[in-house]
């Protein structure tokens, strides 16, 4: 798993490419990025499958709220933190989210 940040210099913005290995991904059918900048909607954000047994997504996070909370689902039903996330809390249901900071 990893986070790979871009800022942009036009305005208060990070591209966040979040990938997770196929180690990591195992025999997921399905994974979706969840967390404060979705709503924390299920579905909202699916990751792309990878021919490598991969998956991955972009996300633009504007800057100003500078840290957002997120998890991994994996086919609707196995919550899985990031291994090379900035930080993690608590989160109060069941252990901790990861956290990126951008």
């Amino acid at each position: 798993m990893s986070l790979k940040k871009q800022y942009l210099k036009t305005r208060p913005t990070c591209k966040v490419t979040f990938r997770i290995s196929k180690e990591a991904a195992q025999s997921a059918q399905q994974v979706f990025l969840v967390g404060d900048f979705n709503g924390w909607n299920e579905q909202a954000t699916p990751m792309t499958p990878l021919k490598s047994g991969e998956f991955s997504t972009v996300l633009e996070l504007d800057t100003d709220t500078q840290e957002y909370h997120f998890r991994y689902l994996y086919d609707g039903s196995r919550w899985e933190n990031d291994w090379e996330a900035d930080g993690y809390a608590t989160n109060g249901v069941d252990g901790e989210n990861s956290i990126v900071r951008v």
